[in-house]
């Protein structure tokens, strides 16, 4: 019997039926239609590139099983993505993509010095052969400076982080360190640093490892006496990024081996590069010393994106998607997402994913609807004037009296208490928190957020205290 594109795709259905759940089927394999075979290779109709990518980034092991049942090793798959116009006379058009999984970044090899008298150098990662590593460079090639939108608000960083790519270990921005608040683009920064420098600079060690993971692999390291292999290790990367330095806070362990290590590849031409919430004036708990070095080179901030640059990155998620709406729509998600990128990345594929499941239209009602959780979860961010007027009414005290000079007992604690609960509920620094409750500086608002800690361990009544405002401030 002669396999047609139907048959074939139906076979694979079948497959694909009995290895997922039900909804996963519903919603990811009913709609695709089967188009056509041609040697060996079969074309299937998916609504939208986000459709495609979903698929190619969940499903692709899935699909190429099946495939290989039906057709053998030699199979091939192609998706074709549907364009509809529904805003004009435009006919649709059709785009065809091969099924194709990104190229990861390939794994590194080192040549440990013969010098070096410990022939079994452990990779905290892996446990290597003798003498040659293969270092995985942990980078995620997805995250490019070509999907990294340049804007007023990240100028500074990107621009740093191109020429850091240009010339690692070559510019005085060593080390970068890049910070800012959530979702804003630290992250992705640092990968495409590292992506473009394996891209132009093949032979070099990029490593890309979180400060959570390098801790861990610190704390492992002491428990099995390989402490110094850990230093040697870190010591032969040509390009370290190390993202959420914040994270070493208060453990000093890790700090002074990262210090080791850190000086170690400033002084031999490497490149480090850091990422952080929060800038180094404002890091708790870092030793000096470390925080001179991260001082050395550029601290460059994040900001929240402008309305341009909100508009770009829609723009440019939709063209990435395959996917056309009206300007209106994209100028209505721009104006009333303006957070972070995360979650301007999160509404437009909400609303792209609603429309093609639902086949629905996308109309400004749809976006009102999608935006509106969007905007709630915004709006449940806290304020410091909001903390402010909380802990006056808490204590029944005036605002202006707890931004006053006046050193009485309750109401010095009343602004310590302020000042804790704007650190832990906003994004702020800590200068602009103390520039906000009474013109403190950032040394008070430090101090104050020790004597809470400290009085809350010690004190019954002041943790109530510190309950309640908490409750309240968590409704």
């Amino acid at each position: 019997m002669t396999k047609t594109a139907q048959s074939v795709w139906n076979n694979c259905l079948s497959f694909i039926k009995d290895n997922i759940q039900d909804q996963a089927y519903k919603t990811w394999f009913e709609p695709i239609q089967s188009v056509e075979l041609n040697d060996n290779a079969l074309s299937i109709q998916v609504p939208s590139k986000f459709f495609y990518e979903w698929l190619e980034e969940h499903y692709v092991k899935l699909l190429k099983v099946a495939l290989t049942k039906e057709l053998g090793p030699s199979a091939k798959l192609l998706y074709k993505i549907r364009m509809e116009n529904t805003y004009g006379n435009k006919l649709p058009f059709t785009e065809q993509i091969p099924s194709y999984n990104r190229t990861a970044v390939k794994t590194q090899e080192v040549d440990v010095p013969i010098a070096n008298k410990n022939p079994e150098l452990k990779n905290p990662f892996i446990i290597p052969g003798i003498r040659n590593l293969k270092i995985e460079s942990q980078l995620n090639a997805n995250y490019s400076f070509d999907n990294f939108l340049e804007g007023d608000a990240n100028r500074l960083a990107r621009s740093a982080g191109m020429a850091v790519a240009n010339k690692p270990g070559g510019t005085s921005f060593n080390p970068l360190l890049i910070f800012g608040g959530v979702g804003l683009g630290k992250t992705h920064l640092a990968h495409a640093i590292g992506v473009e420098i394996k891209d132009k600079y093949p032979e070099k060690t990029v490593l890309y490892i979180s400060a959570e993971i390098f801790t861990q692999q610190y704390i492992d390291s002491v428990k099995k006496n390989t402490r110094i292999d850990f230093i040697h290790f870190y010591q032969l990367i040509d390009v370290l990024i190390l993202d959420d330095v914040q994270f070493l806070s208060g453990k000093s362990g890790t700090q002074d081996v990262f210090f080791h290590i850190f000086n170690h590849l400033h002084q031999n031409g490497k490149q480090v590069i850091l990422t952080s919430d929060k800038a180094p004036v404002d890091m708790q708990d870092i030793e000096q010393r470390l925080l001179s070095r991260f001082k050395w080179g550029l601290s460059a901030e994040l900001h929240q994106p402008d309305y341009e640059t909100r508009i770009s990155i829609l723009k440019n998620i939709l063209y990435r998607d395959g996917v056309e709406i009206p300007e209106e729509i994209i100028e209505y998600v721009a104006k009333n997402i303006k957070s972070n990128v995360r979650e301007l990345e999160g509404a437009i594929i909400s609303l792209i994913a609603q429309s093609s499941f639902n086949k629905r239209e996308v109309t400004i009602d749809l976006a009102k609807q999608v935006v509106e959780k969007f905007v709630k979860n915004v709006k449940r961010e806290i304020s410091i004037d909001y903390i402010q007027k909380t802990v006056s009414d808490y204590f029944q005290l005036d605002i202006e009296i707890l931004q006053s000079k006046t050193r009485k007992r309750h109401v010095v604690q009343a602004r310590q208490l302020a000042m804790f609960f704007a650190k832990k509920f906003t994004k702020a620094s800590l200068a602009n928190i103390g520039s906000q409750i009474g013109d403190r500086d950032h040394a008070t608002v430090l101090h104050a957020c020790k004597t809470v800690d400290n009085l809350v361990a010690t004190d019954k009544q002041f943790k109530k205290f510190v309950d309640d405002i908490n409750k309240k401030l968590s409704l």
